[in-house]
Formats: C-alpha cells, sequence, structure tokens
C-alpha cells in the first residue's frame, strides 16, 4: 500500500497510453494532454519503475523488457478498476450462477419454496445449494466466505456483515385437539403440567421459549428434542405433547382435523428473521438481486 501512494492513476492511464502507442506526441493526443505533460508523467513513471520503459531504436521508441513485462498486468488492473466504477447490469434471465444459502428447517419452509418458485419464472439459469448449520456456524461460514448468504434468527454478529429483517415472527402453540379443553385454551399450570417437544440445533441450547418462562419463575419438562420441525406434528397427533414454534413453521397445519392450534398462557417475544450477508458482497449486482427476491417473498407472506 506505501508503494500505492505514490502513484496517481493519471499515470498509470499514461503509462497505458505509452506502451499502447510507443510514441509520446500519440500518447497525448490519446490522452488528451500537451506533449510536455506526457513527457514530464513518463519522466516520473521511470523512476517509479526504476526503468526507461521507452527506449530509442531505429529512429522510433521501443518497449523495454520490463515494460512489456508490465503490459498485460495493467490492462487486466486498469479493467477491474473500470469494472467497480461501472458495474455491469445484471440480467436475472440470462444468469448462470449458484448462490450458496444458509438456513435452518424453519427458514426452509418460510422462503425456499416461494423463492424457488420465483427463481424458475424469472432466473433459469440461477441455482441454490443450501445447508443447514448452526447460528454460529452461519456468521464464521459469511466471514469466511464459504456461503453468500444466511437466513435465521441471530442476535449478535461481527461489524463485517450487514443485516435486514425480513419479518417478525410470533410463537404458538400446536397439540392433539383430543387433549385439549372443550373449550380455550390451557392455563398456564396445565401448560406447564404437559410434557414439551423442543426443536432446536442441540439440546440445553438457549431458545426464546424458555428464557420467557425462566422470567417468571417457571421451567417446563422437554421431552423430545428435535434438531428440526417436520417430524415434529407427527410425534404430536395421538400424545400428550405440547409444540410450542415459529407460527409461520405450522402454517401449513391449519385445516389439520386432528391438531390445534392455540396461544401460550404466556407472553412469548416475537422475534426477527433476518437475512445476513458479508459487506464484501454489497457491490455485486446479482447478491442484490437476490436479496430483493428474498424480501419480496417474505412479504408476500
Amino acid at each position: 500500500m506505501d508503494d500505492l501512494r505514490r502513484i496517481d492513476l493519471n499515470l498509470l492511464l499514461t503509462l497505458h497510453a505509452l506502451l499502447a502507442e510507443r510514441h509520446v506526441s500519440r500518447a497525448a493526443l490519446r490522452l488528451h494532454r500537451s506533449q510536455p505533460a506526457v513527457s514530464h508523467a513518463l519522466a516520473q513513471l521511470r523512476g517509479i519503475f526504476e526503468d526507461p520503459l521507452l527506449v530509442r531504436r531505429d529512429g522510433g521508441l521501443a518497449l523495454t523488457a520490463r515494460a512489456l513485462e508490465l503490459q498485460r498486468p495493467l490492462e487486466d488492473a486498469l479493467d477491474q478498476l473500470q469494472g467497480l466504477l461501472h458495474a455491469p447490469a445484471f440480467d436475472p434471465r440470462r444468469a448462470r450462477r449458484t448462490f450458496r444459502i444458509a438456513l435452518s428447517d424453519y427458514g426452509s419452509r418460510v422462503a425456499l419454496p416461494a423463492l424457488t418458485h420465483r427463481l424458475r419464472e424469472r432466473a433459469p439459469g440461477i441455482d441454490i445449494a443450501a445447508t443447514q448449520a448452526s447460528r454460529e456456524a452461519m456468521l464464521t461460514q459469511l466471514l469466511d466466505g464459504e456461503i453468500d448468504l444466511a437466513l435465521g434468527v441471530f442476535h449478535d454478529f461481527p461489524g463485517e456483515l450487514e443485516t435486514l429483517t425480513l419479518f417478525e415472527e410470533s410463537f404458538v402453540c400446536l397439540a392433539d385437539r383430543a387433549t385439549l379443553p372443550a373449550r380455550g385454551n390451557l392455563t398456564m399450570a396445565q401448560w406447564i403440567a404437559r410434557p414439551h417437544v423442543l426443536v432446536a440445533m442441540r439440546p440445553g441450547a438457549d431458545n426464546e421459549i424458555d428464557q420467557a418462562l425462566a422470567e417468571l419463575g417457571h421451567v417446563r419438562r422437554v421431552a423430545v428434542t428435535l434438531p428440526h420441525w417436520s417430524i415434529a406434528p407427527e410425534l404430536i397427533a395421538g400424545t400428550d405433547l405440547v409444540l410450542t414454534v415459529a407460527e409461520r413453521a405450522v402454517a401449513h397445519l391449519r385445516h389439520e382435523r386432528k391438531l390445534r392450534r392455540f396461544a401460550a398462557p404466556f407472553a412469548i417475544p416475537p422475534f426477527p428473521f433476518q437475512a445476513v450477508w458479508h459487506t464484501r458482497r454489497d457491490v455485486d449486482p446479482a447478491h442484490r438481486w437476490l436479496r430483493e427476491q428474498i424480501v419480496q417473498v417474505c412479504s408476500d407472506g
């Protein structure tokens, strides 16, 4: 970086013109600058690279070996700088790309079906590689560049990561209809007396439900801990188990006759469902487009 501070970008543009034209006057015309200004720039470049760069030969100027070595890297560097200033337009219908997204079982339910349908309609060349991990592992994968995006519930994350709340989620309880009162829901005492199903990546993990209970001085018995919720309704049917889970996770069970949804007998704070990505992805038009699609499918329901 110290060496870069000595070089004005205009000097690199001048060097590019000189290497291409191999003539000071023609390079000056190409750059819309005066010949003395280009000659002065050449003198500066010779000092920086410690090489004459252009030498007189057969009545003209020829490139030195060092100048020949610089030609290709210089062109590549200037092309990359141009790309930074003028990001290419993103055409989703022509794009060919795979995005790596980490999300939980719940995240897959609420986001992936609608997102997949949307991509097939609008960007058929874009593929999704979905993975599952703990919250901590997702954040580490984002920092290491192993994934492009994480969807989930996050509390603390490093400053290099950006976050966007997609929606606020609430909790709902689910139990076998035959084990519930004919009218009304379970009281606090009844709810505490029942065995429960907990959906968590690992037993003993902190969760919003037990934290809210602890603040009230209560502890429930967790009879079954699962790393994913999809099988949980089958465990509840025909048993006295109660499942307390994010509402969207069981939205498709609204018309299930054997099970009944009901509110918990105590307040459980809602939580934000978030998209998280590394700041290095901010300038990527394809990544930005994908985030916009995820925002849309989540806001649609």
